[in-house]
């Protein structure tokens, strides 16, 4: 039986480290082409800001962490149950209490403050902005809407939401406004180094509209329209993921993301114009 044991406890290390290694390469495997392993690559003006907030915390965190299961592994081994020991107890110390309150407390605070200015520069009253586009969730796809070169946009109704004619956010075409107005399902372009603001809304259920590349994660929520705005910093194509489980369809709901420059973004527009008015 002791034999058992002791043979049992490697094999339960063995078993351990073989799951784990098979689900990082499970993991891997369907990682897409020039995946990074860590963070993706920032390609927004308030991606540094929050990439340093995220580190500052996980060192912080990291470093408790290991501290604390340090010191737990060294317990347990130093003092766990041996023949003819006997227990030895404790009521504890209120200096040390007082310690390990006192030093969180004070580090959170800390945090919250530091926080604060890097979710009022991201979350406060959006920049002058040189774009509007209006983006509204359904399932399962992203509606996207420009207002065109008058910069106004057109006037919409439920009444004329119409999948299958291409309404699907109910534009009203016999809205002057509306003449020159652009809609794209899934495709969402962007010129770089100009900020925009995005007028968020849901037709049905919530969704929430996620970039990570640009380290923005909004709720789309129906009845209400959010307000983000962007300004990305790199050129390249992106994807758009719905961060919020929104029906049996919500593995599908993939919208792409075009960062260009301001020629080809309005080289774009006209095209697009074209195409509707054809």
């Amino acid at each position: 039986m002791h034999l058992r044991s002791q043979l049992s406890k490697p094999l339960a290390v063995a078993l351990g480290i073989v799951l784990i290694a098979g689900c990082a390469d499970a993991a891997w495997a369907q990682a897409p082409a020039g995946a990074r392993i860590w963070l993706p690559e920032g390609a927004s003006s308030v991606a540094p800001a929050i990439d340093r907030l995220f580190y500052i915390i996980l060192w912080i965190t990291g470093i408790v962490f290991v501290a604390v299961e340090s010191v737990l592994l060294v317990f347990l081994v130093r003092y766990r149950q041996r023949p003819g020991r006997r227990a030895a107890y404790t009521h504890g110390s209120s200096l040390v209490e007082t310690i390990w309150t006192v030093i969180p407390a004070l580090i959170l605070v800390w945090l919250a403050f530091y926080n604060q200015r890097i979710w009022a520069q991201v979350r406060g009253t959006p920049p002058p902005h040189d774009l509007e586009v209006g983006v509204t969730g359904q399932q399962f796809a992203w509606n996207i809407h420009y207002p065109g070169a008058d910069g106004t946009f057109g006037r919409t109704d439920p009444a004329l939401v119409n999948d299958e004619t291409g309404n699907p956010i109910g534009l009203d075409r016999r809205d002057p406004n509306a003449a020159d107005d652009i809609v794209t399902i899934n495709q969402l372009h962007l010129p770089v180094h100009q900020t925009v603001l995005i007028h968020l809304k849901s037709k049905d259920v919530i969704h929430s509209f996620f970039v990570p590349q640009f380290r923005m994660k909004q709720d789309a929520v129906p009845g209400i329209t959010g307000r983000v705005w962007i300004e990305a910093t790199k050129e390249g194509q992106l994807e758009i993921a719905c961060a919020e489980l929104c029906g049996l369809g919500h593995y599908r709901m993939r919208g792409f993301l075009t960062v260009e420059s301001l020629e080809a973004f309005h080289a774009w527009l006209a095209e697009q114009l074209t195409e509707q008015q054809s």
